[in-house]
């Protein structure tokens, strides 16, 4: 059984939704706000044109009427007040219309504004608005000949906004209630793909590293699931190589390991004689220094990362720092067979770099190298600028004539233990952390690295290392 790790944030149970909480619900409330503001806004638009068609409607039924009127009245109005008169004005009273005659110009009765009646009796019809025994009234005047004529007055319709509203309150009501189910149904598949991540996240977080989403549109959602996707196969890349690279660590721990004890139980139990004693003990000192050197690699990639990582950079002169090197190299190469070469340009290549760790890089691409590299074929080391102005900084280059490296090699080249994964077996291999420890120094300085093909015929290792600031700004 895993226990969690030390530091480690403690799974948490799944939040339940609440309201106004979830994604859902927000958009459902949303969407019911913008229903609703949209039915007022639609109300309020729709209210005053629904009265005005209706009192539109009302003024056109009034004049009809009033056309009516005058024509059934037209020969009459001079013969005095007759019972086709008064049937007449009595129909029209029961639908909730004032009739007014004008003979000669003047009214039959009171009421009606003096503007009206002088219009009628000049022979001009009224249609209009107008203030009647008191009160708004529609008015509808139909001029005769002779300066008669019949004006119908209608009061404007109390409780008018009621019935309109009454009217439209269902149309309203179903159009609020399908914005609220849209909301929903809207809300139901905007929060779909985002629950689906959360519970990929989950699984990832527990350890599933198999678990993918489904990639569908729209492209934000498409984007998301692709994202979770890559770090799903990240992950199970990575772990992949975790366990490789500490099933190597693991290895390489215990090979000097084995040969200290192998020799330490020797020892104990009198096996060795005294003339063995001291090739014993060198046997053993170079496995505790392989030892040593494992567990000083181990512990300075970890710490690698820290803010507190000690570095010193100061103004350095590659061609010098790689002059300072060739004597130890050149001897350690020529004891095996190997020759070695430094190339310079001539003259100094100014760097601001920290001299012992970049010499720790170099010392450590020189080491894989010459492990690999058969008696006769050459190691390099070459210096040169990285521009013509000194303040561009400077090249480091290790070239071998080794068996060097395929193009898929060159991707994972920095990566530890992939490499020593990959050729153990087959060829001399170190620790599996030589490279990612010399690129976390390079990066750590402000520097790159890159690997590539050496025209010797192995590997190329490239270190371009940033130039001294006080140059860049004197050049300035």
């Amino acid at each position: 059984m895993a226990l969690p790790l030390v530091g480690a944030p403690l799974p948490t149970a799944p939040r339940r939704g609440r309201l106004g909480r979830t994604l859902t619900a927000r958009a459902v409330l949303v969407t019911c706000a913008v229903a609703l503001v949209s039915v007022l806004v639609t109300a309020i638009v729709a209210v005053p044109l629904a009265i005005r068609g209706a009192e539109r409607s009302e003024q056109e039924a009034l004049a009809a009427q009033a056309r009516l009127a005058a024509e059934v009245l037209r020969t009459r109005l001079d013969r005095g007040r007759s019972a086709d008169e008064e049937r007449l004005i009595q129909q029209l009273r029961d639908q909730g219309i004032d009739a007014y005659l004008i003979r000669r110009g003047a009214v039959d009765r009171a009421g009606l504004p003096p503007r009206v009646v002088q219009r009628i009796g000049q022979g001009r019809n009224v249609s209009a608005r107008r203030s009647v025994n008191g009160e708004r009234a529609l008015v509808e005047g139909r001029a005769l000949p002779g300066g008669n004529g019949v004006v119908l007055s209608r009061p404007l319709a109390n409780g008018l906004w009621a019935r309109v509203l009454l009217s439209l309150w269902l149309p309203l009501l179903a159009g609020l209630t399908a914005g609220v189910a849209a909301g929903l149904l809207l809300a139901r598949r905007l929060a779909r793909p985002i629950r689906v991540a959360a519970t990929a996240a989950a699984r990832l977080r527990a350890g599933d590293r198999a678990v993918r989403v489904p990639v569908e549109p729209p492209d934000e959602v498409a984007d998301l699931a692709e994202a979770l996707n890559g770090l799903a196969a990240a992950l199970a890349t990575s772990e992949g190589r975790q366990r490789e690279f500490l099933l190597s660590v693991s290895h390489e721990l215990r090979t000097p390991l084995t040969a200290i004890r192998g020799y330490a139980e020797a020892l104990a139990d009198g096996v060795l004689g005294a003339d063995d004693t001291v090739d014993t003990g060198r046997t053993m000192l170079a496995e505790a220094q392989h030892l040593d050197r494992l567990i000083g690699d181990l512990l300075a990639l970890a710490r690698l990362e820290a803010a507190d990582f000690p570095l010193e950079p100061v103004p350095v002169d590659l061609t010098q720092l790689a002059l300072d090197a060739e004597p130890t190299w050149s001897g350690r190469c020529a004891v095996v067979g190997v020759p070695f070469r430094v190339e310079t340009p001539g003259q100094p290549v100014p760097a601001y770099t920290d001299p012992g760790r970049i010499r720790q890089v170099l010392d450590g691409l020189l080491e894989n190298a010459l492990r690999v590299v058969p008696p006769g074929s050459p190691v390099v080391l070459a210096v040169r600028p990285a521009g013509a102005d000194p303040a561009h900084g400077g090249v480091l280059e290790v070239r071998d004539g080794g068996p060097g490296f395929t193009d898929d090699d060159l991707a994972v080249a920095f990566e530890r233990g992939a490499l020593h994964e990959r050729y153990r077996g087959v060829r001399k291999v170190g620790s599996g952390l030589g490279l990612a420890l010399a690129a976390g120094l390079v990066r750590r300085l402000g520097g790159e690295i890159a690997a590539g093909h050496a025209p010797e015929g192995g590997a190329a290792f490239t270190v371009r290392l940033p130039g001294d600031p006080y140059l860049t700004r004197t050049s300035a």
